[in-house]
């Protein structure tokens, strides 16, 4: 996922930066430079790291918390 992308999510969510912040659990601060491609005090280029991106996709498709899900589903054996 790349800033673009990024950028592009959180406005299809219809999420300000500080509610997608909030959502993915991380600070504003690191939320706007992961939409910018690099770090404000020391512009260094970051990286949106998979973890981010799924849980991005998670959200997107309507996937709440592990936890929920894993209490709403039956226990399925092989």
């Amino acid at each position: 996922m790349n800033p673009a992308d990024f950028q592009a999510w959180r406005q299809h969510m219809g999420m300000s930066q500080r509610a997608a912040a909030q959502a993915l659990g991380v600070s504003l601060p690191t939320l706007q430079a992961w939409e910018r491609g690099a770090s404000f005090q020391t512009g260094k280029l970051v990286e949106i790291d998979r973890r981010t991106a799924l849980a991005c996709a998670a959200l997107a498709a309507g996937i709440g918390e592990w936890a929920a899900i894993a209490e709403a589903q039956p226990h399925r054996t092989a």
